[in-house]
């Protein structure tokens, strides 16, 4: 009795061991991430200077180098509020928890059940039993199904899940990145605008002058009529050119106001009268940096990761799966379901294996390998983008600067020119056409430094978009990172802990952010009332 006993015992322990070692088999295939070689150094490098390695990241609030106090108010405020972003930061969540779902999967599942029916049988019914026209049946129990999961096809469901969890969330920090560009470069064009627009003013009380000028040379038989139709058709053209530009700066700030949730009817920011950022000295960096920088790149090789596993979820279908599943409990003609007598179970295993199903698994196991293999080729593709982009931004800024300091001097010439030919007409020594030359000359000269200038700065934050606005990818949550709540946990299940640095709004209507009212000191008008 004994040695049977320990026989069973050891037959019992083996059969955990093998059982052990056999969920502990991986179809999938072992996952490398692919190299490239990368260049050790920019090429459109222009005046900036490969970083050392303690200025090789930038800050994360990147655009608090431009220096401005209104720029950095309406930032916060949108990463605060943005309805784009917050769907972002919601899909993150979703994610998050189809994690959660496919986890469930690995542990066995329990219920219960009860009934209870009253039943009557017609009194003409065939082979009726023993005269009884009604029945009664009450019962209740438990139940329990369990797969064990030998060929890892659940834990690589749920590393796959855990794997497009973090691919959301570098796409919600590649949606923040893009949100504060656009943001900063709408806010640089909205800045250039008023520039451009206080350069119209000046023009136009120029020409207002001038025009007064040529009326009295006009009167005292100095000057030709045509002097005088030269001159209103320089100050009407001017002022034609300043309504379009106060057109082009009312739609820059609708695009604001909807980028910072709020309504553009109610918004406003207060003019100025020149570009005051500071040019930012960008920490490049080297190349090879790139890859961990970008959300995109670090998106599409979460993306590859998962196209992994999934191979290996399509190479179990093709061996046995195994069901276990046990239930148990009372039924009774009646109320006296408590007594042994009336207890029922049942327990049970089940397998399964495809024998011939006309290729379907090796159908989907084709498939799961071309879908490997394409998020391959994207991952390449956003790797070859990423260094693409920097080369432009470097390219960019290098000869817009250099344009801007030309077009500074060529400003300043025009406007001795300008002043030098009204003068000499005024003394009667030049004719009004070279004024009106000169004046056109100083005007495209002025409006054109204020545009390559405004490009230059736009340039600057299309530069730090594609360096990565300081992010990361160990700004990722870690895969054990996205799971949002443990096995006996039943509370705060509504809102789940931010994960990642990634939160979303809390229990607020769809609009209740939605206002026009002031957001920093000189921006915004009486406030909008908000809709609830």
């Amino acid at each position: 009795m004994i040695m049977r006993s320990l026989r069973r015992t050891m037959m019992s322990g083996g059969a955990m061991l093998s059982l052990a070692a056999l969920s502990a088999c991986d179809l999938a295939p072992a996952y490398h991430p692919p190299t490239y070689v990368v260049p050790a150094s920019w090429h459109g490098q222009g005046v900036f200077a490969t970083a050392t390695p303690a200025d090789t990241q930038l800050p994360s609030h990147w655009w608090t180098l431009l220096h401005d106090p209104q720029l950095d108010a309406l930032e916060d405020k949108a990463v605060a509020v943005n309805a784009d972003l917050q769907a972002a930061a919601e899909r993150f969540v979703e994610a998050r928890a189809m994690v959660m779902s496919a986890r469930a999967d690995l542990l066995p599942h329990f219920g219960l059940a009860f009934g209870a029916s009253d039943n009557k049988q017609s009194a003409d019914r065939l082979f009726r039993y023993k005269g009884a026209l009604t029945q009664t049946d009450e019962f209740y129990g438990g139940l329990a199904s369990w797969e064990p999961d030998f060929w890892s096809e659940i834990r690589n469901q749920v590393r796959m899940a855990k794997f497009s969890a973090q691919e959301k969330a570098a796409d919600y920090a590649g949606a923040r990145l893009s949100l504060q560009a656009e943001l900063a470069s709408d806010y640089v064009a909205l800045r250039g605008y008023d520039a451009q627009d206080a350069i119209y003013r000046k023009s136009i009380a120029y020409y207002e002058q001038a025009l007064k000028v040529t009326q009295t040379q006009l009167a005292n038989q100095a000057a030709p009529r045509l002097d005088l139709a030269r001159a209103q058709n320089r100050l009407y053209v001017t002022q034609a050119a300043e309504l379009d530009i106060q057109a082009e700066r009312e739609v820059t700030e609708h695009a604001i106001a909807v980028l910072t949730n709020s309504a553009p009817s109610g918004f406003h920011i207060a003019p100025t009268d020149r570009l005051a950022f500071v040019r930012v000295a960008i920490p490049v960096g080297v190349p090879s940096d790139l890859l961990q920088r970008r959300p995109d790149v670090a998106s599409a090789e979460r993306e590859m990761a998962q196209a992994n596993r999934a191979i290996g979820v399509s190479r179990a279908a093709f061996y046995p799966h195994v069901s276990l599943n046990a239930n148990g409990g009372f039924d009774a003609n009646g109320f006296d379901l408590a007594n042994l007598a009336n207890s029922m179970w049942s327990y049970g295993a089940s397998a399964s294996m495809p024998i011939f199903e006309g290729g379907l698994r090796r159908a989907a196991l084709q498939a799961s390998w071309a879908s490997y293999r394409e998020t391959r080729d994207r991952y390449r593709s956003s790797v070859l983008r990423a260094f693409r982009e920097v080369e432009d931004g470097l390219s960019r800024t290098d000869r817009l600067w250099a344009e801007n300091g030309r077009l500074k001097a060529a400003t300043s010439a025009a406007l001795d020119m300008q002043n030098m030919t009204m003068t000499l007409y005024k003394g009667g020594v030049s004719p009004y056409l070279d004024a009106i030359v000169a004046q056109e000359a100083a005007l495209e000269a002025q409006i054109s430094q204020v545009q390559v200038e405004t490009r230059y700065f736009q340039a600057e934050i299309g530069l730090i978009r594609s360096l990565g606005g300081g992010w990361s990818d160990k700004l990722l949550p870690t895969p054990d990172q996205t799971m949002t709540f443990s096995v006996l946990q039943y509370d705060g299940l509504h809102h789940p802990d931010p994960a990642g640095g990634i939160d979303s709004v809390r229990d607020e209507g769809p609009f209740d952010n939605l206002a026009g009212s002031a957001v920093a000191p000189g921006i915004g008008t009486a406030p909008v009332p908000t809709s609830h």
